[in-house]
């Protein structure tokens, strides 16, 4: 074997935001699927995005031309990239594949959004982020090629603008172990089965990158590190030692530098460290200094002690302290974010509305590189050269502790006061009972999960409204003319339990955000959720409380155009932490348990003006759960209890309901049963209702509404396909207890496609409801 390779650079990340700092991949990529731009004018706009990236990196203090700038750059997925990569594409696809077996820009998003009767690739979240991937399908009958050289192209691009990039792929070992059995392979089947057929692509790619001039190339490993994935983990650590075994005895290959972010590597690190790469990547935020490391040989490890999971500045000299620990066990060492910075928003100082203090608190994807580049140069230089740095850092510590607001003694002494009582809500049965008497629906109700789309003349309003060109007066009646076409509409199209379509909200955790104390929102702090897909998460730095009410009124202004009940809808604790940069100051329980308390408050006054069912969501439940088996006892407790405590003062003709989006159910479904909520949504469609076998096997009694319509694909669900998935639903759970909905909100979709969806929903559920004894 002979490798390429120069030193590993002394300072380094593990990806950088791919969206741009003003979107502009996303508005590239909606105006090619919209037909405004061809695909090569999205090629040019995407590469220029590329080289303006590079080149940002370089002035904040990576180098140019070693190996220390990551070529992270995906159109819509960096797993969706691999899948492609490797030819693993579904047979219903195939006709998208020209002869060898290349696949288009048209081809690759329509994997990830559909077409016609072809489902996308399943979609879930990325580990404990709110990021999604979408799943690949393996079978024994998947064949594996380098069927897609962009990974070479994108490096051979680097290269000529001046730059000396590594190359990143997700590792073959992580690939196949968030994949799932193709629609054809037999029982028992598990996609890490066919890794001895995938290595050689993989060894092929790196013997590319390797001719192409590169010297490291990066391979995400992220599965090693979480015991949620459904494998016995000896097999795992097999396919490991199987992998790296393969690819290290590769001929003229780079150097591998294997990255494991989002926890400890545990009893992963010996078998890397007796393998043949050449760096270790140690997320050392979210796991934890080895106490040994024997085999690591001339192995360099890359210590991950810059959060790439929040936006806090944090404690440098805690982090520079930390590779000085791990400089125990080798003295080849190197400084990196523990994951990849596409989690961040790009620039604090792109920022100009978050006050005098909370931006010196604050380190977004630019300022994290700046960390980065002052713990190397500690390692090379030492200590002293950074002292300045470190006690700067440790003084915006001190200043966040006292500051105003970060910790309200009427908010403590509310939590301290709290009973069990507060948690908890009467029979279940006994509720059931109140709640058919009040609200009188029929045999599965239909409904939608809460927003409806968003045109442009809704944001146009709300822009003009931010700028100060629109009066709230003038608003408001805009967002009720809004409202009464929603409620219209869904009383034409004959949907049982109404929303009013959230039109005055820009985000579903920003809206509250907005409207809580101990909370800020930024201007520019776009992060990617999947895809094109974009959300600003809000800031929660202190102690959290509700001054005034805040959906009240449009739900009570709703409820009086309709004599069908209206759902108050609400974003749940768990969610508005998941999906905002939370405080790392105390626990997260907490945190939870006041914004719980926030939302209690609201959930009481929509119940005094008349509201008789009300959504609190939850989305995010799976998403935050633990990677470590060990972690997870007590995060449920506290998420499961933070949603019990919001909910649980109502009275039992008060139907609560909770959504639930793209998470693997089967793992919390305990979590979801105890929540205890009247009603739970759940996405269901397009993984074609898998989820009920394992609400049948829980014997979950509670309302359940598996999702009939996958709303992150524009394709339009025909009524028998909705049929056949109702039908399926009814084979494993009483009618009595199901519901009819989207997997999702609507806010993301155009009209027309909804209206038709709707009413294919409305007709499928018609036609089963008549074939109900």
């Amino acid at each position: 074997m002979t490798t390429t390779a120069s030193a590993f650079p002394t300072g380094t990340i593990l990806g950088y935001p791919r969206i741009g700092r003003r979107r502009e991949l996303k508005k590239a990529v909606e105006a090619f699927w919209a037909g405004r731009i061809d695909a090569e004018e999205l090629e040019a706009a995407a590469a220029a995005l590329r080289n303006t990236t590079r080149e940002r990196l370089v002035s904040l203090g990576l180098g140019r031309t070693d190996s220390s700038i990551p070529e992270s750059f995906s159109y819509y997925d960096q797993v969706l990239d691999a899948a492609v990569t490797v030819g693993a594409i579904p047979a219903r696809f195939a006709d998208l594949v020209d002869a060898a077996g290349h696949l288009d820009l048209a081809g690759y998003f329509t994997l990830a959004r559909g077409a016609g009767e072809n489902l996308p690739l399943e979609m879930t979240k990325w580990f404990d982020s709110n990021y999604h991937y979408l799943v690949p399908e393996i079978g024994p009958e998947t064949t594996f090629s380098l069927a897609s050289d962009r990974i070479v192209r994108e490096f051979d691009e680097a290269v000529a603008a001046g730059f000396l990039t590594r190359p990143v792929i997700v590792g073959p070992v992580t690939f196949l172990l968030l994949a799932k059995p193709s629609s054809d392979a037999p029982a028992g089947f598990h996609p890490l089965d066919r890794l001895d057929d995938l290595l050689p692509v993989y060894a092929t790619l790196i013997e590319r990158l390797a001719a192409a001039g590169a010297e490291w190339v990066q391979l995400d490993e992220p599965g090693l590190v979480s015991e949620s994935i459904d494998i016995p983990r000896d097999a795992a650590l097999a396919a490991l030692a199987r992998a790296y075994a393969v690819l290290g005895a590769v001929q003229n290959r780079p150097a591998l530098f294997v990255a494991a972010p989002y926890g400890s590597l545990d009893d992963a690190l010996p078998v890397l460290a007796g393998s043949a790469v050449e760096a270790i990547g140690l997320d050392l935020v979210r796991g934890t200094v080895p106490t040994s490391a024997a085999g690591l040989g001339e192995t360099v490890l890359v210590a991950g002690v810059i959060d790439g999971h929040n936006i806090w500045r944090g404690d440098l000299a805690a982090a520079f302290e930390t590779v000085g620990r791990l400089s125990a066990l080798s003295d080849k060492i190197a400084v990196s974010s523990s994951t990849s910075l596409l989690h961040l928003p790009h620039d604090v100082t792109d920022e100009s509305k978050l006050g005098a203090d909370l931006p010196g608190w604050l380190a977004f994807a630019d300022q994290k590189i700046g960390q980065v580049a002052t713990l190397a140069r500690g390692l090379t230089e030492g200590r002293a050269a950074i002292q300045a740095d470190l006690d700067a850092a440790t003084a915006s510590l001190a200043a966040r502790r006292v500051s105003p607001g970060v910790r309200d003694g009427a908010v403590r002494a509310r939590l301290e006061s709290l009973t069990p009582a507060d948690f908890s809500r009467g029979d279940y049965e006994t509720r059931v009972a109140a709640q058919e008497a009040v609200l009188d629906l029929p045999p599965l109700p239909t409904t939608t999960i809460g927003s409806f789309p968003q045109t442009g003349e809704i944001r146009r309003a709300r822009a003009r409204l931010v700028s100060g060109e629109l009066a709230p007066a003038d608003y408001q009646e805009l967002m009720r003319a809004e409202i009464g076409r929603v409620v219209q509409l869904q009383e034409d199209l004959g949907l049982d339990v109404l929303v009013h379509g959230e039109p005055e909200r820009n985000d579903m955790v920003q809206y509250f955000a907005e409207n809580l104390d101990g909370f800020t929102v930024t201007e520019n702090g776009w992060v990617q959720s999947y895809g094109s897909r974009c959300t600003r998460p809000s800031i929660l730095w202190g102690d959290v409380s509700r001054p005034a009410p805040i959906t009240v009124e449009w739900s009570s202004y709703t409820q009086s155009l309709t004599e069908k009940p209206v759902k108050g809808m609400l974003t749940g604790p768990v969610t508005i932490l998941a999906w905002s940069f939370v405080r790392d100051d105390q626990p997260l329980g907490e945190t939870a348990r006041q914004v719980a308390l926030a939302l209690r408050d609201e959930i009481g006054d929509l119940e005094a003006a008349g509201i008789q069912v009300v959504q609190v969501d939850e989305p995010a439940l799976r998403e935050l759960l633990p990677l470590k088996k060990k972690d997870h006892a007590d995060y449920l407790d506290w998420s499961v209890g933070s949603f019990r405590l919001a909910t649980a003062g109502v009275a039992d003709a008060t139907q609560i309901h909770t959504h639930l989006c793209y998470s693997e159910f089967g793992v919390v479904i305990d979590a979801i049963r105890n929540l205890d909520a009247d009603v739970t949504s759940i996405e269901a469609a397009r993984s074609k209702m898998e989820v009920v076998a394992d609400i049948q096997t829980s014997g979950f009694d509670h309302g359940i509404g598996p999702g009939v319509y996958d709303i992150h694909s524009p394709r339009v669900p025909g009524v028998a396909e909705i049929t056949e998935l109702l039908e399926r639903a009814l084979e494993s759970i009483p009618a009595r207890q199901v519901w009819v909905n989207p997997d999702c909100g609507l806010k993301t979709r155009g009209y027309a496609e909804t209206v038709e969806s709707l009413r294919n929903i409305v007709d499928a559920t018609r036609a089963v409801r008549a074939t109900l004894v």
